[in-house]
């Protein structure tokens, strides 16, 4: 498929949800060199739709900062976090769970 990030990412974010969303920017750079993942994070602005469940979703909710915190492993409320940030995009290195150093 030629399709560049930003819209692979529109498209997924609907098929997954059931929202259209807006990408913004690239927000951060996930490494789990353990597994040979790099995961590319955008942040995005809601922009319609309704949120719907997918073969590959089992719930899609609107949290808080502080609810993601909570919820999520620290490797992936990071991604959410640095979203919400102006000062990225950020590159972090993580084991699937937890960050860890360079």
């Amino acid at each position: 498929m030629d399709e560049s990030p930003e819209a692979g990412v529109a498209r997924e974010v609907w098929e997954e949800t059931g929202i259209r969303v807006e990408v913004e920017q690239l927000s951060g750079v996930y490494k789990n060199m353990k597994r040979g993942v790099v995961a590319l994070v955008f942040r995005c602005s809601p922009a319609g739709g309704s949120e719907t469940l997918s073969d590959e979703s089992t719930a899609v909710e609107w949290l808080t900062a502080d609810e993601v915190s909570q919820r999520m492993s620290e490797a992936y409320a990071v991604r959410v976090l640095d979203a919400l940030r102006e000062d990225g995009p950020h590159v972090r290195n993580h084991d699937g769970v937890r960050l860890v150093a360079a």
